[in-house]
């Protein structure tokens, strides 16, 4: 269920309350349920854990993800997008890119718990639901082992 503060309820995670109230329409009223986010992912971190992004970056990501995979000249599209190629963090930390993975992401089921949230009823989404989600990851090297950045934190890095 959709919580006043912005949060949606996720069947993987406990520690939302997943209510919110109704005011003055009256405890018999109900809003449509959203028992989940099909395009998010059980490691992905919830809005509570990641900084609030920039309007419509969703948008900017789809429309970077369709140009690179045809750009004649990758390097310069990461230019023009604003990914650095090498990057210093706060604690001084060095990185620098190694490669831009991209993965195709195709929900096909939905979770709804049951009363008292310790068993859940799955359910096959029909064709006209199912979902595709491109997920983009930057991989840096620390100097140690590698990093990876999603768009949005990986433009964040700003370049050195």
């Amino acid at each position: 269920m959709h919580r006043g503060d912005g949060d949606h309820f996720h069947p993987y995670d406990v520690s939302h309350g997943g209510g919110h109230s109704h005011g003055a329409h009256g405890h018999n009223h109900r809003g449509t349920a959203q028992w989940q986010v099909p395009h998010k992912g059980d490691h992905e971190p919830e809005d509570d854990d990641h900084h609030h992004h920039e309007a419509d970056l969703d948008l900017v990501e789809k429309a970077f993800v369709e140009g690179f995979q045809s750009a004649p000249d990758p390097t310069s599209f990461l230019r023009l997008a604003g990914i650095p190629f090498e990057a210093r963090l706060s604690d001084g930390t060095e990185l620098r890119l190694l490669r831009v993975s991209q993965e195709r992401r195709v929900d096909m089921g939905s979770l709804t718990p049951h009363l008292g949230g310790r068993t859940f009823r799955y359910d096959p989404l029909p064709a006209q639901m199912v979902s595709k989600r491109d997920h983009l990851v930057f991989v840096y090297f620390d100097g140690e082992s590698t990093r990876q950045y999603a768009f949005e934190d990986a433009r964040a890095l700003g370049g050195r």
